[in-house]
């Protein structure tokens, strides 16, 4: 069983397909970039797993459990990290932390732990005492993390991760999430093809709402007859053989 299955998933938005057949997985201990332009169907793939949305046709299961009818135990296993980190802006940073884990279920000691725990991987402590909107772009980003790992699930869902940080901020990024990698199935989405190579195990090109490629970055790159190790060039060969066609 693997942790995160996408079989033959389709979804529409009235005439719109958005996402186009799909079918992929993650396993346990794997990081699995998500990549493709703007519009591609990655947020909308996540937000499926998420249980945001419902698939209109195939299925979609997190550590073997169906996300429609199963949609609340999918909830309790995942940590989902949103493109645009919808936060409490007035509230303070360590009340949120604390609010979410709460509301995850946590009390007594574990939600102590679990607390501690987010803040010192995640790197919150200068901001504990702020409110969010006084945080910068970077450690909201952070705060978001903290609050998707709080309850430390089996399955993290990041779509755009490192949105808004500095080169240092990336690096370090990179190394936390290889930390959470022991125990836990990991699935990311950004459209930076560097930092994808970088961080990933396996990476799943999608455009067009279609799967165009899925592997490690070494087989993709000789899949595409490339050489080099530049997965920009890599990427634009798997898009670029794509043909055009219009997703109704």
């Amino acid at each position: 069983m693997r942790s995160i299955e996408l079989e033959s998933v389709s979804k529409y938005f009235r005439d719109f397909c958005a996402v186009d057949d799909v079918s992929f997985g993650v396993d346990r201990e794997e990081i699995v970039g998500f990549v493709g332009p703007n519009g591609a169907g990655k947020s909308t793939c996540l937000k499926m797993l998420a249980t945001y949305l419902t698939p209109t046709r195939g299925k979609v299961a997190v550590e073997g459990l169906d996300s429609v009818e199963s949609s609340l135990g999918v909830r309790r296993r995942i940590g989902y990290l949103s493109g645009d980190t919808p936060l409490y802006a007035q509230m303070r940073v360590d009340r949120l932390v604390r609010f979410v884990a709460e509301a995850r279920g946590l009390e007594g000691g574990d939600l102590r732990t679990g607390i501690e725990r987010v803040v010192e991987v995640c790197g919150i402590e200068p901001v504990m005492t702020k409110r969010v909107s006084a945080c910068s772009t970077g450690f909201r980003q952070r705060v978001g993390l903290a609050t998707a790992l709080v309850h430390d699930p089996a399955v993290l869902i990041l779509d755009e991760p490192t949105h808004g940080f500095d080169p240092i901020q990336v690096l370090a990024f990179r190394e936390t999430l290889e930390g959470l990698k022991a125990g836990r199935a990991i699935l990311f989405s950004s459209h930076i093809i560097q930092e994808v190579s970088a961080l990933s195990d396996r990476i799943v090109i999608i455009n067009e709402g279609r799967i165009l490629a899925d592997g490690p970055p070494g087989e993709l790159a000789k899949e595409a007859g490339r050489e080099t190790t530049e997965m920009d060039e890599v990427f634009a060969h798997f898009v670029r053989s794509q043909p055009s066609e219009s997703r109704v």
